[in-house]
């Protein structure tokens, strides 16, 4: 990117100075101002990224950026209040962009990390007194992965708002985050199409593992393959309101696909209870179907996670010439373990008393790390591909 494409408030090697390039602009602002739109992008965890495509919006920008920013109000958080905002994963990425860009406009510093690291994270909630931030499930279990006396070492107090999606939170980690930083975690359930849900604290611990209820201005339900409304506690497909209309870029057959009336999938699998709070189960594409009987990879995911060996785990679904598809699962060690055939032993150990036996791996593989985006996000297909080469996959 060349240097006139790069800008600075103030004196920064290598980038144009903001002050230099408004210096011969009118001081007024221009007539007709509108907002435009952003343009992003999916996150390609399941296939290609897809552009995210809206109307432009013919209103003023301040106006826009107003009614925008308001979406921090539902994690109680307001307008100055001394609050001071972490991003925590890449910009490019909406939700770390938005949450960075919408406290911005709420008049709140924001302090960007150059790249994650769970310790260097504490120290900068501690050193800049940071109040809220935006992060992902293994975010939060690479934190809890630190040594206890390195944990204790900063001072995170100033936390009042600590906001995660993205994937599914093995109820574990989440028990775990709860009692250390205490009730103010707030998760909620999207897209990059739109959303959502909410829950609080309070009313994660009274239903742990779900993602919550509708926010305000939302719609969540649920259909069988038949196109038939769930009742509660029957798992389908998961369904939402977006707060505007979109397409994908180049895809109208996508687009046509992911709706059912003013609403779409992100093709999540999940159900809501008798009160209306969604509980995922794992997208559907990851979903395993062995004999005939469906099994999510995120509940034996969860169940591995919460041995204290394991850094990160992928679990998918592989051929198998009688069922159809058997489980497998890749772990990745902490720091130090020896990664073994008795370390395998052990973990397989570890999900006979926690799974039921036909979600058990039917094998695991040991590896140095995952392949993980950026921002977190498991790229599961470079995990999966590999073993469907030239055969069809059951879903």
């Amino acid at each position: 990117m060349p240097e006139s494409a790069r800008l600075a408030v103030g004196a920064i090697a290598g980038f144009t100075s903001l002050a230099e390039l408004v210096r011969d602009q009118p001081a007024g602002l221009p007539a007709n101002r509108v907002a435009g739109q952003l343009l992003p992008y999916t996150s390609g965890t399941t296939g290609r990224p897809k552009s995210v495509r809206r109307k432009l919006m013919a209103i003023d920008p301040d106006v826009a950026i107003g009614f925008q920013a308001a979406h921090l109000f539902r994690y109680d958080v307001a307008r100055g209040d001394d609050h001071v905002h972490l991003v925590a994963s890449p910009m490019y990425h909406l939700a770390p962009m938005i949450h960075g860009w919408f406290s911005l406009h709420l008049d709140h510093p924001v302090v960007l990390m150059d790249q994650w690291d769970p310790e260097e994270a504490l120290r900068l909630i501690e050193r800049h007194r940071v109040t809220t931030t935006h992060l992902v499930p293994t975010q939060l279990h690479r934190l809890l992965a630190l040594p206890e006396e390195t944990r204790r070492r900063y001072d995170v107090r100033s936390l009042r708002a600590v906001v995660h999606a993205a994937a599914p939170c093995p109820v574990d980690v989440k028990r775990r985050i709860l009692e250390w930083w205490g009730p103010i975690v707030y998760e909620y359930y999207g897209s990059t199409e739109g959303g959502g849900t909410l829950v609080r604290a309070d009313e994660w611990l009274a239903r742990p593992g779900t993602v919550g209820r509708a926010w305000a201005g939302g719609e969540v339900r649920v259909f069988d393959d038949d196109g038939n409304e769930c009742p509660p506690g029957v798992v389908g497909t998961v369904y939402m309101r977006s707060h505007s209309d979109f397409e994908y870029g180049g895809d109208p057959e996508k687009t046509r696909a992911a709706r059912r009336g003013g609403l779409f999938t992100a093709g999540d699998m999940g159900y809501l209870d008798a009160d209306g709070y969604l509980f995922l189960c794992d997208r559907k594409i990851d979903m395993i179907i062995s004999g005939g009987v469906n099994i999510y990879p995120a509940e034996v995911e969860g169940a591995i996670l919460a041995h204290p060996k394991v850094a990160d785990v992928a679990v998918f679904g592989i051929p198998h010439p009688e069922w159809g598809e058997e489980v497998k699962a890749v772990v990745a060690p902490e720091s130090g373990i020896r990664a073994d055939a008795a370390l395998i032993e052990e973990l397989l150990a570890h999900c006979a008393t926690r799974l039921a036996r036909y979600k058990i791996p039917r094998s695991i593989d040991l590896v140095e790390a995952l392949p993980r985006d950026p921002s977190g996000k498991l790229m599961k297909r470079k995990l999966r591909e590999p073993y469907w080469q030239g055969r069809e996959r059951a879903i």
